[in-house]
């Protein structure tokens, strides 16, 4: 009864690399692409993505040092409790668990959203129930189900993207035939409808925490690092293998999209890409790419299940919350956690209550602020983690990898990911998250001050006795 499970390495390199972008590609570029774009203006919109992917690349470079030096399934959230301090960890922990909680409800709402182009008439929250249950079946089965799934998911977006690319590129400068007749609009729409900024160059500010929401899923690698085989390998590939390709999907998609059609019809509702699909006029098209996406959305969704439920069985292993969610399955899955974490995931049932438009707002911002908070906590981590290996008398060199350009790259990502966080005070669409994130973060500080840190300290002290 008293020993202590543990999670089975059974993730490969390609399970690595597709968790990375399977979390990664889903509603952020299917479906927020048309909000940011709107926003924006098409020059905007791609810049906006492109200073996002700094901010990802900068926070996946900094994850890497630590996930190769300490490959733990807690991840950033044992990392800042080790090298920023117990109460910060325990924050980054809880801040994790809603934000995935929250990314599984919002991608449900998508699924639901995207449903309609088939099942009009039907309810939303049908679709979120049926799809919340699948999701379920495919977690509890074990790590290795996951990640098969997973695997596949992927392999199905990333080929959807390069052809929506190629076709779509195509359509733009006058290779393919456009739907009605349609003129190709060559790069006319970066030109005409008030240029490359339309709104201005502040209004970029607008979109970036759901461009930052976008990327967010990158840092799953650090998460299934603890479940990983060969960490010294699989993490250091699948960082460099997972930045650059994200890097040239999200542009060139971005390019295409905001070049097909004016920034001005870029809608929330209906998937930007579905839309371009359409007005190539292949046969069927949209409706087969409306499928795809809800496979992409569905594998984000699936990867942030499995992130949310393994950071509940890390904290519960550290003392943070019970011991009933670090408890394993006989499949080696923490079936406690998983439970209370699609509970949370199923708040999306909300968008059957309210306006859908506005509870996918809400939970983008939510979502991404917590994504935001996370990586800025990463680079501090790094940053200090550095400072107490030389401290303690380690070497650089002996590093199996090195954050590059340090003490730089933590520092500049440090920055970054913080003027996000404070550009949400002064955009009123976005403030939700502040009112939302903020309390949040406070709460938490205030439950470790004075109950956690106790409990933490017991579980600590107990672990001693059992080791003596």
């Amino acid at each position: 009864m008293g020993e202590k499970q543990e999670l089975r390495r059974e993730l490969k390199s390609r399970h690595i690399f597709m968790i990375a972008l399977g979390g990664v590609i889903g509603t952020g570029l299917f479906m927020s692409s048309g909000y940011t774009i709107n926003q924006a203006g098409p020059g905007g919109a791609i810049l906006a993505y492109m200073v996002g992917g700094l901010v990802m690349y900068l926070t996946m470079l900094c994850l890497g040092e630590l996930a190769v030096a300490m490959p733990h399934v807690g991840s950033y959230q044992t990392y800042a409790t080790k090298f920023i301090s117990p109460g910060t960890g325990y924050v980054v922990g809880w801040m994790s668990w809603l934000n995935w909680s929250v990314t599984v409800g919002l991608e449900l709402i998508t699924v639901s959203i995207l449903m309609k182009r088939w099942f009009p008439d039907v309810p939303s929250w049908i679709w979120c129930v049926i799809f919340a249950v699948v999701l379920f079946g495919i977690n509890a089965l074990s790590t290795r189900s996951f990640a098969e799934v997973e695997f596949w998911f992927s392999s199905i977006k990333l080929i959807t993207i390069l052809a929506f690319i190629l076709l779509g590129g195509a359509a733009m400068f006058g290779f393919l035939d456009m739907k009605g007749g349609e003129t190709a609009p060559f790069l006319s729409n970066f030109t005409d409808h008030g240029g490359l900024f339309p709104n201005g160059i502040a209004a970029i500010l607008v979109t970036m925490i759901g461009v930052n929401f976008s990327f967010q899923g990158t840092e799953l690698v650090g998460v299934a690092a603890g479940e990983s085989s060969n960490p010294e390998k699989t993490i250091p590939r699948a960082i460099n293998n997972t930045a650059w390709r994200i890097l040239i999907f999200f542009i060139l998609s971005m390019f295409v999209l905001a070049g097909l059609f004016p920034w001005q019809k870029a809608g929330l509702v209906e998937s930007p890409f579905v839309v371009v699909f359409d007005k190539i006029g292949i046969p069927y098209a949209a409706d087969i790419v409306n499928f795809v996406i809800i496979t992409a959305v569905l594998s984000v969704a699936n990867s942030g299940l499995y992130a949310t439920s393994r950071m509940l069985w890390s904290m519960s292993q550290q003392g943070m919350i019970g011991p009933k969610f670090g408890k394993l399955s006989k499949r080696g899955v923490p079936m406690n956690a998983l439970v209370a974490s699609m509970l949370v995931g199923c708040l999306s049932l909300l968008c059957g209550i309210y306006a859908e438009d506005t509870v996918y707002l809400w939970l983008l911002s939510i979502a991404g602020f917590g994504a935001v908070f996370i990586w800025a906590s990463i680079a501090l981590s790094n940053l200090l983690a550095r400072r107490a290996f030389v401290r303690g008398g380690g070497r650089v060199a002996d590093l199996k990898y090195r954050t590059p350009l340090y003490p730089f790259v933590p520092l500049l990502g440090l920055t970054m990911n913080v003027l996000i966080m404070v550009s949400l005070i002064f955009i009123p669409d976005q403030r939700m998250a502040i009112y939302c994130g903020v309390p949040f973060l406070i709460a938490c500080t205030l439950y470790y001050r004075f109950v956690a840190r106790h409990k933490m300290r017991d579980k600590l002290e107990e672990q001693e006795l059992k080791g003596a």
